[in-house]
């Protein structure tokens, strides 16, 4: 019976025993939970006071340039401003003139002054910009002073090619050497008598127009508002035409204007005069580019200066990796009308205020957000593009002007749709590999052989592209286009010169391949060393080629 009592009591110390063990260990896993939960608050209080921190310290950077402009505005009596607005203060001014106008701008300014920092107010700020800020007192004066001795260095009187005649011998008044190869007898061949099918739009007579009901002064004369009121769009009511529609009216299945339509130039004026109403980026392509649409509802493809006019092409640069030139589109027009092409459409060069005239205008978000001021107080911005758009390879002002080429835009594709060509001759857009052209001399055989350049004149339009790009030094033509409505029967469209004249002492020979692979190398030297004032090789190319392809 002893032994039995003992048993059962060790059974109930051990019991007793396991309980003990079960409680402080429960409770030190109570403890350790209320010592993680209290760690944990702190931990969340300390997070929220240090948002709170940080919130408070912004609404302070953002009402202290208010604060400060009010305490000025109170001492001076002038409500903060001092002296009349200026051009050149403009960027400096930037980030306050945003505060002042953001209903009229259109976008929230509550991180202007972040986005658009104004280094003109730090001591180490560069004054080496052409900008006439942070010169105070006799030396602001001086500087204005020198400007002003400067003769054309206006806006308005800036050009935007230097004159290379400039302090030579002036030529003959009347004199014009266009003018004089425009009487050559190669550009007086008229072009055949157009019909309907042959005009990109027929303008029917029977309907009237109403300029007035567009609500725009330019689109009419308003000497004549009643009598044009009631005329027929083909009698004079067309004069009153915006001269880009004007331009596109004119478009037929041999050319896309006139040899002396003087439409073009009043066109060209308009690209450089016209005011630009709003502004956004150009979707695809590998650099930036704008369309810009002015007051007359035309619209134009700004290309900026991304370089100087002297700086070429670096020897190791790939041609398609090389920077596009706003010169290059501008000469390009001229060289196509010189040529008698009159392929390319209108190109103007323009400065532009990227102010006024870009990010006060531009509705695209993805662009306003590009700008910034540099160090040196000069206005920039990147834009987006799939090369060339960033920080690094911002587009600056001077401070806030920008050189730049308007092209004319073609009529939108809803109304001429436009077929896309790849270019028989294209080259690879490779480090290493090769484009079949480039390694087969046979190549134009096959050419020859494909639809549409078996019959017509498509391969000698090719033939007169490849002449145009190696006077320009274009080795980037690797598609071109055509008018719809036409057919095959019809010119091509020289769009996108841009990486023309890279190297003005180097000849690209390779670009003349087509001609070496189609035609004759008598007819190669023809067009290198002729002394012509005008060229017109159709003739010897028809024989060459085998008397097949029609000539214009």
């Amino acid at each position: 019976m002893v032994y039995i009592a003992c048993r059962i009591k060790l059974t109930s110390l051990r019991w007793w025993c396991y309980f003990v063990k079960a409680r402080n260990i429960i409770r030190t896993i109570y403890l350790i939970g209320m010592v993680k939960m209290i760690l944990f608050r702190k931990f969340r209080v300390l997070i929220l006071m240090v948002f709170l921190v940080a919130c408070t310290m912004h609404i302070m950077i953002d009402l202290l340039p208010k604060l400060e402009k009010r305490a000025a505005g109170t001492n001076s009596g002038t409500g903060g401003c001092s002296c009349s607005h200026n051009p050149s203060e403009e960027p400096r001014n930037w980030a306050k003139q945003q505060a002042r106008s953001g209903p009229e701008a259109g976008w929230p300014n509550k991180h202007t002054l972040r986005i658009l920092q104004d280094f003109s107010n730090e001591p180490s700020s560069n004054l080496t910009s052409h900008s006439l800020e942070k010169v105070t007192g006799t030396d602001k004066a001086d500087a204005v002073k020198r400007v002003k001795q400067v003769p054309g260095n206006s806006d308005s009187q800036k050009p935007l090619i230097k004159d290379p005649g400039a302090g030579k011998k002036a030529n003959v008044p009347g004199f014009s050497r266009l003018a004089a190869l425009y009487d050559h007898p190669l550009y007086k061949i008229d072009l055949p008598s157009l019909s309907d099918d042959d005009t990109l739009f027929s303008v029917n007579t029977d309907i009237r127009l109403y300029p007035k009901a567009a609500g725009n002064a330019e689109w009419h004369n308003e000497a004549n508002a009643e009598e044009e009121e009631y005329s027929p769009t083909g009698g004079a009511t067309a004069e009153s035409y915006p001269n880009w529609l004007r331009f596109h009216v004119g478009i037929n299945r041999y050319e896309l204007y006139g040899r002396h339509n003087p439409v073009i130039e009043a066109l060209l004026k308009d690209l450089v005069s016209q005011s630009i109403t709003s502004v956004a980026m150009k979707s695809g392509g590998t650099q930036l580019k704008l369309i810009m649409t002015f007051h007359n509802y035309g619209q134009a493809l700004f290309k900026p200066m991304k370089q100087t006019r002297e700086q070429e092409t670096p020897p190791d640069f790939f041609y398609f990796s090389d920077f596009e030139r706003h010169n290059a589109e501008i000469a390009a027009f001229h060289l196509d009308r010189i040529l008698d092409f009159r392929r390319v459409p209108p190109v103007a060069g323009r400065l532009v205020n990227m102010t006024r005239e870009i990010r006060d205008v531009t509705r695209d978000k993805k662009l306003w957000r590009t700008f910034f001021i540099s160090p040196a107080n000069n206005i920039c911005f990147y834009g987006e593009c799939s090369y060339y758009c960033s920080t690094e390879h911002a587009l600056c002002g001077k401070p806030d002007q920008i050189e730049g080429s308007l092209a004319a835009f073609l009529p939108d594709l809803t109304l001429a749709k436009r077929k896309t060509w790849r270019n028989p001759w294209r080259r690879s857009y490779h480090k290493r590999k090769k484009a079949e052209w480039e390694v087969d001399p046979d190549y134009c055989d096959e050419v020859k052989q494909t639809p549409p350049y078996d019959q017509g004149t498509r391969l000698l339009d090719v033939m007169d592209m490849t002449i145009f790009d190696f006077l320009m030094g274009n080795m980037d033509r690797h598609h071109y286009e055509t008018f719809e409505k036409f057919g095959n029967d019809t010119f091509i469209i020289h769009l996108d010169n841009g990486r023309g004249f890279g190297k003005h002492s180097h000849d690209e020979l390779s670009i003349l391949v087509p001609l070496s692979q189609c035609c004759s190398t008598t007819l190669i030297e023809v067009i290198l060393y002729s002394p012509a004032p005008g060229l017109n090789c159709r003739p010897h190319w028809n024989s060459i080629l085998g008397g097949k392809y029609a000539t214009k």
